[in-house]
């Protein structure tokens, strides 16, 4: 425990100087990731899963040179997220959607950057067609998983019943001495429509509820591909993320990717030229410090990111300025994502 307090002191510690009373204090600053790491697979056959492109004899000939690669990608956007304010730390948590299994994350912690934090993970098999899942990265220095559950996402029609899709993982533990929970989710995509997605908001809205009943007072992060932007009723209504602190009630959320989206055009992936703003990490009222009181006696939300590398894009060709992919156009780009990832940090006073 003392090893740890000393390692939060030296390598997270913000001194805010706004006033001669707060120089005198000191604050811990913990960053909380998520990105889509699209399509993080294999080489070998998941039984019962579609996953027939991401095989070496695949439509994109997936061998174990570009796993490896893949996995050298992202472990190298993962490590680097959260230093533009913590240099030598990068992200607490990071939730993490689109990996096949739990060999994939296994390789993917074992990479150097993610080796030396030691990173570990969070992962229930889940019952995704196509195999892919949500996940929770962690640095057990600065958090440490207590429970974990896999949240079934239930179809409300009949006649969906049998189209197993992905879940709302969700972990509870500590961090900063703080009671905290992530729910990781990915909802159905674009081409579901918009029905499917609000059914999703709904049902992340009664995890975060039945959390608080369990556990009054926990600090509750939803974060995920949502598959729509912060306006969408499924995040706006369903959810209730609402646009600014001052709206949230104490049924709400509090959604800092409002205003990126809309008010600066900034977004997390393109579709025919147009951003969006899937990549979402979103709060609950005790994350939050709705007076303007800057006391931070328990972790509260100080600022957010969407993180951006000249690496992340294409620099030449049809899709310059675009996210560079992993594949694009039928060929292997040696790339990253379709996404760009999201950080939010939070702070709490020493």
């Amino acid at each position: 425990m003392q090893r740890t307090f000393y390692y939060l002191l030296a390598v997270t510690m913000a001194v805010i100087v706004s006033n001669e009373a707060q120089a005198q204090r000191k604050f811990a600053v913990y960053a909380v990731g998520f990105y889509n790491l699209e399509n993080l697979f294999d080489t070998e056959h998941d039984e019962g899963k579609d996953d027939a492109q991401f095989l070496p004899d695949g439509q994109y000939q997936w061998t174990e040179m570009k796993y490896q690669s893949k996995l050298k990608n992202m472990s190298r956007v993962l490590s680097e997220m959260g230093t533009d304010m913590l240099k030598n730390v990068g992200c607490a948590v990071i939730g993490v959607s689109e990996v096949e299994n739990a060999r994939c994350l296994a390789d993917l912690c074992a990479q150097k950057p993610l080796a030396e934090r030691n990173m570990q993970f969070v992962h229930i098999e889940g019952p995704d067609r196509r195999g892919v899942d949500c996940a929770l990265l962690y640095n057990p220095k600065l958090f440490t998983p207590e429970t974990q559950t896999l949240v079934p996402y239930v179809y409300e029609l009949e006649k969906d019943s049998n189209r197993a899709t992905r879940g709302f993982l969700t972990v509870t533990g500590r961090m900063g001495g703080d009671h905290v929970a992530f729910v990781v989710a990915h909802l159905p995509s674009r081409f579901s429509g918009s029905y499917y997605r609000e059914i999703g908001g709904r049902q992340m809205r009664a995890v975060k509820d039945s959390l608080l009943r369990v556990h009054p007072g926990i600090r509750v992060v939803v974060m995920g591909d949502m598959n729509d932007d912060p306006h969408d009723r499924s995040m706006a209504i369903e959810l209730g993320a609402r646009r600014k602190i001052a709206d949230v009630g104490d049924k709400d959320m509090y959604n800092p990717w409002w205003d990126e989206l809309s008010s600066r055009g900034k977004g997390t992936l393109q579709y025919d030229g147009k951003w969006n703003l899937f990549d979402q990490i979103i709060l609950s009222p005790a994350l939050l410090d709705k007076a303007g009181t800057k006391e931070y006696a328990g972790l509260t939300y100080l600022k957010h990111e969407i993180f951006r590398r000249d690496y992340l894009f294409q620099t030449e060709g049809k899709y310059k300025g675009n996210t560079k992919r992993t594949h694009a156009g039928g060929a292997w780009l040696d790339g990253y994502s379709d996404h760009l990832p999201t950080v939010v940090y939070l702070i709490k006073a020493r």
